[in-house]
């Protein structure tokens, strides 16, 4: 973290200092006129001397000071708290509301800033009264885009989409997880906003549209101190000089305070999140088995409008069942975060499910209403993403995240939700939890990190966990070190896992059975060691092929590319690829066939393989 910007905020704090207590420290009445000594130089009496009308340059700096700086920033922070609630609110819930705000704002910006204040002042007259919401409307567009922009970059990172699996509401997630995103930009922005009112307070006082004379303003002494600059040109350098090193001081302050507050090693540019569509339910749920935790049935998913026909996901089913790990494994593209997303009713936005059910304690998760869903996720419903980098908010220490987990569905004091926290690090094997409690992620090594993580998802006790690719930004050694804490909670409390990966060697130590995928279909499932020992598809002995092994022939790569949704072969999705396809496969698309006890396999040749 960087330290506070101490010249910057002594530089600014003195020019506030100064204006607050120019009532209070002897000066000359700023607006008291002594003709006879008009135009005087700077004396004991008046240290800067006198103006055009005999009265003390600097009685009339101070105040001025405090006109020009209470103009600007109550204007800058009035356009910033409603410009960011406009921004963050049109940028989040999209739709009418983008409308309403963002676009709103687009028809202020048609005209020139400057042009806009002069016709306002015009028709309602000068005044600092008038000039304050003046500024406020030629300000609000600037912050509500750098808002909207913000949230628009951010609201798809995975520390968001964790927020809305915990359970966490609208509001929630705005004011806690977006805004100090993007509150650097803001900053910055509200500096920029300051200095530029203070100069276009100054220029419309210096035009005669903004403070009314005799009242005291930077503007009004640079406009009357150009009639007079030959006789006395140190009237020009004074207001000039003050307004120079203000603006100099305020950037340089909020700069600093960006950095400062930014507990990541390097700025951000960062940023926001979509609305969830949901579908009503297309048929009642089948009636499953007792230790049945998740019963996923015929999920299709398509991108954009379903009568388009680009399904990334199309007819899966599965079941997990308590105690039990199922991997979901195949090649990158093949759908396997879209469908797991989808299956616990998380469908992102320009996501829509098409048809199918995900059944959960008798009831349908893709049927829920938004609060009853989020009462499930991050309560009986967590996951673990692939990158806990980008997982974990980086503006909020790792055990400020776990507590607000717990808090999101407990009815814990804060201290209570603490403690539970620490105890979760301590139980997920992070060695002097209390301390690695109050880090924040980026002090953390990539290992603690998805420990973290995995505190985080267990520690309201869940039924179904999902972990999408949780090893693959790992090393060897710690990966390792993960898988084993993942057999070990589900081991010891019956948790149901469904396992996202690319990898074969994960998945041949961790899982109970396997579900390869390609293209948005289930091509094989069956329990590990028979898919290992007998695969059943054509895709499946090629992913086998492709696995590096400690002794024995090395990996062989599957020509060409998991197929695009919306582009798929006529026939079998895998056929342009396959080594054993013959001409049906060209011109059948095959269904899943029941080949055994446990197996099936999507393949029309799969008895002579």
């Amino acid at each position: 973290m960087r330290r506070l910007p101490w010249v910057s905020a002594g530089a600014v704090g003195l020019i506030i200092l100064a204006a607050v207590l120019a009532p209070h420290i002897g000066l000359a009445d700023p607006v008291g006129m002594d003709v006879a000594h008009r135009l005087a130089g700077p004396s004991p009496t008046h240290p800067l001397g006198q103006d055009e009308y005999g009265r003390d340059v600097l009685s009339r700096l101070l105040w001025g000071a405090r006109t020009s700086l209470g103009i600007a920033f109550a204007a800058a922070a009035i356009s910033c708290v409603i410009g960011t609630i406009l921004g963050v609110v049109g940028g989040y819930v999209r739709g009418i509301a983008e409308l309403l705000t963002v676009r709103s704002m687009d028809v202020v910006l048609c005209f020139p800033p400057l042009l806009l204040a002069l016709l306002v002042v015009t028709l309602l007259g000068p005044g600092a009264s008038t000039l304050v919401p003046v500024l406020v409307i030629v300000y609000l567009p600037s912050f509500t885009r750098v808002a909207y922009a913000g949230v628009l970059s951010v609201r798809g990172h995975e520390y968001v989409t964790a927020m809305k699996v915990l359970g966490a509401g609208r509001l929630r997630i705005m004011t806690r997880t977006i805004l100090p995103n993007i509150a650097g930009p803001i900053l910055v922005q509200f500096s920029l906003a300051a200095a530029s009112a203070v100069v276009l307070e100054s220029g419309l006082s210096f035009l005669g549209l903004g403070v009314v004379p005799p009242a005291p303003s930077w503007g009004l002494m640079i406009g009357a101190a150009r009639g007079t600059m030959v006789q006395a040109p140190l009237l020009l350098l004074w207001p000039c000089l003050a307004l120079t090193v203000t603006i100099l001081a305020m950037n340089a302050l909020c700069d600093g305070l960006r950095d400062m507050l930014d507990p990541h090693p390097a700025a951000r540019r960062v940023s926001w999140f979509s609305r969830f569509r949901r579908r009503a339910p297309t048929a009642p749920l089948a009636r499953v088995e007792p230790d049945t935790v998740l019963d996923v049935r015929g999920l299709s998913v398509a991108i954009g409008d379903p009568a388009e026909g680009r399904y990334a996901v199309r007819d899966v089913s599965f079941q997990v069942k308590a105690g039990e790990t199922l991997a979901i494994v195949g090649e990158s593209g093949s759908g396997k975060s879209l469908m797991s997303l989808s299956a616990i009713g998380m469908a992102p936005a320009g996501v829509e499910v098409a048809a199918g059910t995900s059944g959960m304690d008798g009831a349908d998760l893709l049927a829920l209403a938004p609060g009853e869903l989020r009462k499930l996720l991050g309560d009986r419903i967590a996951m673990i993403f692939q990158d806990p980098g980008s997982s974990l908010n980086p503006v909020h220490r790792v055990g400020a995240q776990i507590a607000e987990a717990i808090r999101a569905h407990r009815p814990v004091s804060a201290a209570e939700a603490r403690e539970r926290a620490v105890a979760m690090l301590r139980n997920v094997g992070i060695p002097d939890p209390e301390r690695r409690a109050r880090a924040y992620p980026h002090e953390l090594s990539g290992g603690m990190r998805q420990r973290v993580m995995i505190a985080m998802a267990i520690a309201n006790g869940p039924r179904l966990l999902i972990a999408d690719e949780p090893t693959t930004a790992l090393d060897v050694t710690i990966q390792a070190q993960v898988l084993d804490l993942l057999a070990a909670l589900k081991r010891d409390g019956g948790l149901a896992l469904l396992f996202i990966t690319h990898s074969l060697p994960v998945v041949a130590e961790i899982a109970d059975r396997v579900a390869v995928m390609y293209a948005g279909e289930i091509l094989e499932e069956g329990p590990t060691a028979e898919i290992f020992a007998k695969p059943r598809h054509p895709y499946t002995a090629a992913l086998l092929r492709s696995a590096p092994q400690d002794d024995g022939p090395a990996p062989e790569g599957i020509s060409g590319t998991v197929p695009v949704p919306g582009d798929l072969p006529a026939g079998c999705v895998f056929a342009p690829r396959c080594d054993k396809r013959i001409e049906i496969c060209d011109e059948t698309r095959p269904s899943l066939f029941r080949i055994g006890p446990g197996r099936s396999s999507r393949c029309l040749r799969w008895a002579s393989l």
